[in-house]
């Protein structure tokens, strides 16, 4: 399945939909889109991750951007990784700088 990854705004919330496989080759779009929601000073940082696949070393390491990219202030979301996509993160120890919910709680994540 094609990867994908779009970039809404939302009360200072970048929300970005990954949809597909994050391999090598995906990666930079992905990239993009979190350079993006930095260049908007977005104050979270919210990933829709359940249609998301399947993901390689290059998708964690752009997750690892992410986190450094929007600083130390701004919280970092995972909404419903995969199970498989979910152990990769948890093997890399990641999972202790990132937020992981089952589902997107507006309540919760756009109370800034």
């Amino acid at each position: 399945m094609a990867f994908n990854a779009s970039l809404e705004m939302v009360k200072g919330v970048a929300k970005i939909a990954l949809t597909g496989e994050l391999d090598a080759s995906s990666a930079p779009v992905f990239k993009a889109e979190v350079e993006k929601a930095a260049e908007l000073k977005a104050k979270r940082l919210v990933l829709l991750m359940q249609d998301l696949n399947y993901m390689a070393s290059a998708g964690l390491r752009v997750l690892i951007f992410a986190k450094q990219k929007m600083g130390r202030d701004v919280d970092l979301y995972l909404i419903a990784p995969q199970s498989s996509v979910a152990e990769t993160i948890q093997m890399t120890g990641f999972n202790h700088s990132v937020m992981i919910l089952d589902k997107y709680d507006a309540d919760e994540i756009e109370n800034l």
